[in-house]
């Protein structure tokens, strides 16, 4: 027997999608529309932003980057400590 739920999921959520974006068609168009700037100056400001994310996205990255080499120092410096210990407790071991 066929299962047709299948199919009535698959048209709903075609159907919510179109819905979704017909949204956000007429969402951009009416923010486009009562826009307080001129197109030139929305596209600076968006370039504006955008460069600011990716400077603090570099930023981000390099201390990101900066912590991770400190922790890999640290763990490092732990295994050699540990291994000096493991070292004297052999020597002290065998006398």
């Amino acid at each position: 027997m066929p299962d047709h739920r299948d199919e009535t999921d698959e048209t709903q959520g075609t159907s919510n999608l179109a819905w979704f974006l017909t949204g956000a068609a007429i969402g951009a168009t009416a923010a486009l529309l009562y826009a307080p700037k001129s197109g030139k100056e929305t596209r600076q400001f968006i370039a504006d932003k955008t460069q600011q994310s990716r400077d603090a996205v570099e930023t981000a990255s390099g201390d990101i980057v900066e912590a991770g080499r400190e922790m890999f120092d640290r763990g490092r410096k732990l295994v050699e400590d540990a291994a000096d210990l493991f070292d004297r407790g052999r020597k002290l071991v065998k006398g």
